[in-house]
């Protein structure tokens, strides 16, 4: 089924879209994923958030096999209509595979010549002990 509001999103040539998820309690950004028609659809209707994975193609509703679900407490769409805000509660605190908070959690530090990205949020719970 396909539904009207969904015209609206600005698919790029893959029938994708970029999805930012931001924590609504801190407006944290946690993580960048992709949707397609589908998953958006889901979103809505579940009230969690459910992606495109492009390496495995195909759904992958967050935290299906961590537990560590995304609740949608509101969607946005950006001016140009091309990216996708949503605003979620993350359960258990834990966004990134990496067993963080986000996703994000690399800094540059240093210059052009001698910069590198150093970790600078600590892993909340060890990825082995999630993803057995």
């Amino acid at each position: 089924m396909s539904y009207k509001w969904l015209n609206k999103v600005r698919w790029d040539e893959y029938g994708l879209v970029p999805v930012i998820a931001q924590e609504a309690s801190s407006n944290e950004v946690l993580m960048f994923a992709w949707m397609n028609r589908d998953a958006l659809t889901k979103t809505v209707e579940l009230g969690e958030a459910v992606y495109w994975s492009r390496s495995r193609k195909k759904l992958w509703h967050k935290g299906e096999e961590s537990g560590h679900i995304q609740k949608v407490l509101e969607i946005r769409l950006d001016c140009d209509e091309d990216v996708v805000l949503l605003k979620i509660e993350q359960i258990d605190g834990i966004a990134c595979h990496t067993g963080r908070h986000s996703c994000f959690f690399q800094k540059f530090e240093g210059d052009a010549s001698a910069g590198e990205w150093l970790a600078v949020e600590p892993v909340l719970k060890d990825p082995e002990s999630i993803y057995k």
